[in-house]
């Protein structure tokens, strides 16, 4: 058993040496110096007091000091015992006894040797009154007296079982919690994909379908191009869409059934297309990228991709003139792309602005936060935004 040493721990073992040794030093500067070996026995009951520092880390070993030391009278007593000796020579080494039997009890994890030391504790006094020829009397008190510390520690040891019982019960609990609460998460994110495939694919699906019908009948070359562009649009979005639904199933499967589905993976779209749109509507983006893009999973490329896109429509929203600078770092550790732009030159377009749901950001940082990524997004202090995201070279799965 493993403890941590407190102020009050160390305050309660210094009252546990100081109280026996005291009352050891009385009975032995009061009889044991008058005996031939008085020395010997007074620098075995310091040693005693002092074992009793270890208590708690070897109470097992304390526990056999204190009885050996109890047991040396009984088995050498012409040395140790002679005309001068005390009244009650067992008082010698009851003192630190009590406490010995009230530690190994307390604190010793293996029972048996726990109790073993204990019984040996209660019978050391018996053993050296008897071999003495002093009174059984005052021995069987000290051995009763033993006995209550003893009783005492192992109440402590049982007390403190059932207090980590109950906390690793609550530990457990809360671990079962999490657990389930993610299993609930896993499993909304499974249920939002499938309705957002069944409802959303259909409708534009419709409208890719009716843009392309009316690319072919139409005779006027502008209605023609805008079917096209819509058309185009349109299967743009459904690309995007399934590489939504992938990723919120990917977060929800099983390792194994992610790896099945590796090869069906959405192709990882171009950023030089993303920045050729915005530079098309007039913001200017000079993109610095260092490393292979080939180092980062499918999964991880189309998030970055996510995080770049949010970023550029959020300039193109509140900094119109902007100019923008992307960095996209490739490293074994892990992807990290940052989007900064400068200040506005030209007035905010209030009606585009007002058009977006004002969650963009939050669900970039929800996105980023699937494939165990970080996501800062802050004023630079001059007027400049920045967008940082640090992503892992892994998916989701891969990182269990």
């Amino acid at each position: 058993m493993t403890f941590t040493w407190r102020p009050r721990d160390i305050a309660a073992d210094i009252a546990v040496v100081a109280l026996p040794a005291v009352l050891s030093a009385g009975v032995a500067l009061d009889s044991a110096l008058l005996r031939p070996y008085g020395g010997v026995a007074f620098a075995a009951l310091v040693v005693v007091a002092l074992s009793l520092l270890a208590r708690r880390r070897a109470p097992l070993a304390v526990a056999w000091v204190s009885v050996v030391v109890t047991v040396i009278p009984a088995v050498a007593p012409a040395a140790l015992v002679n005309d001068a000796a005390p009244a009650n020579p067992v008082l010698w080494w009851a003192p630190t006894v009590p406490f010995a039997a009230y530690s190994v009890l307390a604190y010793a994890d293996r029972r048996v040797h726990a109790w073993i030391a204990a019984l040996a504790l209660a019978a050391a006094p018996l053993l050296f009154s008897v071999a003495v020829g002093e009174r059984f009397g005052i021995a069987y008190r000290t051995a009763l007296f033993t006995g209550g510390f003893a009783v005492f520690g192992m109440y402590v040891y049982t007390r403190r079982r059932l207090t980590q019982g109950l906390v690793e019960r609550a530990e457990r609990a809360e671990r079962e919690r999490h657990l389930l609460a993610e299993q609930a998460r896993a499993e909304e994110r499974a249920r939002m994909a499938a309705e957002m495939h069944d409802v959303i694919t259909h409708r534009v699906s419709l409208m890719v379908v009716q843009a392309g019908a009316l690319s072919v009948a139409t005779a006027d070359e502008a209605t023609r191009a805008a079917a096209d562009e819509l058309r185009a649009i349109g299967c743009q979005a459904l690309e995007e869409l399934r590489d939504a639904v992938h990723l919120l199933r990917s977060a929800s499967a099983k390792p194994s059934d992610t790896v099945a589905e590796a090869s069906a993976d959405p192709p990882v779209p171009d950023l030089t297309a993303l920045i050729a749109e915005s530079e098309s509507v007039g913001i200017a983006v000079e993109l610095v990228e260092e490393g292979r893009a080939g180092l980062a999973a499918p999964v991880v490329s189309r998030t970055a991709y996510r995080v770049v896109q949010e970023a550029l429509t959020n300039v193109r929203k509140h900094a119109p003139g902007a100019t923008v600078r992307l960095s996209v770092r490739y490293a074994a550790q892990g992807v990290r792309l940052t989007v900064h732009n400068s200040p506005r030159t030209r007035e905010v377009d209030d009606m585009l602005t007002a058009a977006g749901s004002g969650s963009g950001l939050l669900g970039l940082r929800e996105r980023v936060e699937l494939v165990n990524g970080t996501l800062r997004a802050e004023s630079d202090g001059e007027g400049g935004f920045v967008v940082e995201a640090q992503l892992p070279t892994s998916g989701p799965a891969a990182q269990r």
